[in-house]
């Protein structure tokens, strides 16, 4: 068995939310969470809208602090890549990927290194040379799977960076990711798609209401998710 790479016990966090403009509540986003990743190993996370995933993994990456429970990653060397956040919509693709992997823990040096892996990667041409603004939602999941896959860093957070975009880069990200499942990447993957969490995963957990139904092989996982929505 492998070394644990992220340790998390009894996470929980509540939200205040506004209801209105003199009423608000509390909303419990995370319950109780407790489950291990190994190293090497890709765990998917799937639930319904508004289950947890993306709170889930905001608290992993240290943007959001519990309220209560223990967190222990063995490195620093973490990052989330989602669509909605950490790309600066004036700067460009170029701009926003030495900026990201910058913020990622690597040197301005390393990120310029590969910078035109990246490039070529994501497939963007000549659009990594204009503002990110005036990307699609496909072009900015093509610059958010490529930065963080070629700069690997030990441990990688995916929310839903696979769910837009064209088939043709839809393949080749599968592709890259099963060559990454084969080496000593640690990957933690957010995903509404049964399909990819079952063909890229080793395990997955099954979230809903901010508390772990259950964790197991893929398949099962998708089982007892399918009989959720049924």
């Amino acid at each position: 068995m492998n070394e644990i790479a992220i340790s998390a016990r009894d996470l929980s966090l509540t939200y205040r939310v506004r209801k209105s403009l003199f009423r608000s509540a509390n909303v419990r986003a995370l319950n109780k969470v407790s489950f291990d990743v190994y190293a090497g190993e890709t765990l998917g996370i799937i639930g319904r809208n508004g289950s947890g995933k993306s709170t889930l993994l905001r608290v992993l990456a240290g943007i959001y602090q519990c309220d209560s429970g223990e967190l222990t990653i063995s490195t620093n060397s973490i990052s989330l890549m989602t669509l909605s956040l950490g790309f600066d919509p004036v700067l460009t693709g170029r701009a926003n990927a030495v900026f990201g992997g910058m913020l990622l823990g690597f040197s301005h040096q390393q990120v310029l290194s590969v910078l035109d892996s990246i490039k070529d990667f994501s497939g963007l041409k000549d659009a990594f040379e204009v503002p990110v603004k005036t990307y699609s939602s496909g072009m900015l999941s093509r610059l958010a799977f490529s930065l963080a896959i070629i700069l690997s860093p030990d441990i990688m957070l995916l929310d839903e960076v696979l769910s837009v975009g064209d088939q043709e880069f839809k393949e080749k990200a599968y592709d890259k990711m099963l060559e990454k499942i084969s080496s000593t990447q640690t990957t933690v993957f957010v995903s509404h798609s049964l399909e990819e969490v079952e063909k890229i995963c080793d395990r997955a957990l099954l979230i809903d209401d901010g508390v772990v139904l259950a964790s197991g092989k893929p398949t099962e996982i998708s089982k007892e998710y399918r009989k959720l929505l049924s």
